[in-house]
């Protein structure tokens, strides 16, 4: 029997086997279980504990649970805690800090330096933990995929999609996606910047998520995790007690 670590996000759907202290192979489907064929749902591995961590619609959360306890023997929700293995939140109320920054932090941590930690999905999450552990807080923005759906749905004759980035962009697909990827990588160089003065020395750049990939090559010192989260979710996973679940 084996342990799979699972991850239900806002779009995708991912999930690969606890290896050791990481997460292994992973798997990913778009959209979420909502509109996996039944077949994929078939396919979905079976073993001994499966360790979750959900963003998802509460609605959503609870159909995927519903499959994952008729094919595991423990199923294990993780959420975010004041203080664990190592990582103190900022947040007054953990309970509302997003389980997937969590755990992105708790990936984060074992590099035992500080970090800001940046996450391209449906939105853009930006997080600084220091050499310590000790989250300093962030930021929430729209990611540039949200913002090209946002403006498209406003505004037809923008396209949701397509274009390339460039400094002065002279078409009007080019322009939104040097827009929309500038903005995302403006905020994340200031948070950087800031996140400098603060601690006194340049935090390393973590990105993860399904839009990082389009950003990394306009912040070169960015090193690309991703699959921080399912990561983050195997250390929670290795301190849980044994009789959990």
């Amino acid at each position: 029997m084996s342990d799979w670590l699972f991850d239900l996000g806002n779009s995708r759907f991912k999930f690969a086997p606890l290896q050791g202290v990481q997460a292994g192979a992973v798997q990913a489907w778009p959209h979420g279980a909502e509109t996996m064929p039944a077949e994929q749902l078939q396919a979905l591995p079976s073993g001994d504990v499966a360790y979750v961590a959900s963003v998802a619609a509460p609605t959503l959360t609870r159909s995927m649970l519903a499959i994952l306890q008729g094919r595991f023997r423990s199923v294990r929700v993780a959420h975010t805690k004041a203080r664990y293995a190592g990582v103190r939140v900022a947040y007054a109320d953990p309970g509302k800090f997003g389980v997937d920054r969590f755990l992105a932090l708790l990936a984060a941590a074992e590099r035992a330096e500080s970090v800001v930690v940046a996450g391209v999905g449906t939105a853009l999450t930006i997080d600084l933990l220091d050499a310590d552990g000790l989250h300093h807080g962030g930021r929430i923005a729209a990611s540039p995929t949200t913002m090209r759906e946002a403006l498209h749905a406003r505004a037809v004759q923008l396209p949701a999609s397509g274009g390339d980035y460039s400094e002065f962009a002279n078409d009007t697909a080019d322009a939104l996606a040097s827009g929309c990827d500038g903005a995302a990588v403006a905020l994340i160089e200031r948070s950087v910047a800031q996140a400098a003065q603060r601690l006194g020395g340049t935090p390393t750049l973590l990105l993860h998520g399904g839009g990082a990939p389009a950003l990394l090559p306009l912040l070169g010192h960015a090193h690309f995790q991703p699959s921080l989260v399912l990561d983050g979710l195997a250390r929670w996973a290795v301190h849980q007690p044994a009789d959990a679940g």
